[in-house]
């Protein structure tokens, strides 16, 4: 793609709809903060022009200079040659209405764990009461800094196992000016933290099965590994946290963890546990809600299920 080709693309408008029909033409994939070809290239574009992220419509009818439609084409040709989300080729996502810086140390934010946490996770948690909240598996830290942000009087712990992940989640600590609020701890799940209980521990661990890794389009081979494979069955990590999760969690507390497509998986394993799956008016599926009683309760047998052989 020769970026001083295409000087019949005059507007904005021009650049995405051409934009959108060349990701049709290539075949890309799309689910990194975007769902279809019309979005991304609108994302990318903007980002290009160094527009707001949101802008009058209007402005789509705007005339962009040879140098704003040579910048245009140069992204566009990335994604396309790349598969690399835009995400990692723009630095930027959008959780929760926050914005956070991303590159190829962490997954791409895009858990619809965002529509509960700007809901405080009423009726099960009073989000002014909130003190404490662990998020395990952090990442670039989307998740715990959201909660930060939407639970004003909350202290909260990211914590992974990945070094450069939480080079990133500090970074964006950072950028929301939250370091008197947010704590990062590099352990593996549990073993690394202080002794201290929370009202939320909430999570998006890796859940993807070995078929579903193997079945991974190029977009999402992308993202570290680390982040996304969890054995055969796609549990190993999630059976791990719910045979600790009890020690941790005050008595009036709350587990959230997101298992994604091994929803049904996981309820087969624990046919007599209680899970509670949430439903998003937004989208979304595969979170599961425990109470702190329910978690105490079924900890002997997450415990053997944990010490009797990896979840298959």
């Amino acid at each position: 793609m020769n970026r001083d080709d295409y000087p019949e693309l005059q507007t904005i408008r021009d650049l995405v709809r051409w934009s959108a029909s060349r990701f049709g033409e290539a075949g890309l994939v799309f689910g990194h903060g975007t769902d279809n070809a019309f979005d991304e290239a609108l994302l990318l574009v903007r980002h290009a022009l160094h527009l707001p992220l949101q802008f009058p419509e209007t402005y789509l009818a705007s005339n962009v200079t040879a140098q704003e439609r040579s910048a245009v084409l140069t992204l566009i040709a990335e994604r396309i040659d790349s598969r690399k989300p835009a995400a990692y080729l723009t630095h930027e996502a959008w959780f929760a209405g926050l914005g956070f810086y991303v590159d190829e140390r962490v997954l791409v934010p895009r858990s619809p764990l965002a529509e509960w946490i700007e809901r405080g996770f009423e009726p099960w948690l009073n989000p002014d009461d909130v003190e404490q909240v662990l998020d395990l598996c952090c990442g670039g830290g989307c998740i715990g800094i959201a909660c930060a942000a939407h639970f004003e009087n909350a202290h909260v712990d990211l914590v992974d196992i990945s070094t450069p992940a939480l080079e990133v989640a500090r970074r964006n600590v950072e950028r929301h000016e939250l370091q008197d609020w947010v704590q990062v701890i590099e352990s593996d799940l549990f073993e690394a933290l202080p002794a201290r209980r929370y009202q939320l521990i909430i999570s998006n661990p890796p859940y993807v099965s070995a078929d579903e890794m193997q079945a991974l389009a190029p977009e999402y081979r992308h993202e570290p590994e680390l982040g996304l494979a969890a054995g055969h069955a796609g549990l190993d990590v999630v059976v791990r946290i719910l045979a600790q999760a009890a020690d941790y969690l005050e008595d009036d507390g709350i587990l959230v963890v997101e298992v994604g497509n091994s929803q049904l998986m996981l309820s087969e394993c624990f046919p007599d546990v209680p899970f509670l799956w949430l439903e998003f008016e937004r989208g979304g599926q595969g979170v599961f809600l425990l109470e702190a009683a329910q978690v105490r309760e079924f900890q002997p047998l997450f415990r053997a299920a944990l010490d009797a052989a990896p979840v298959e």
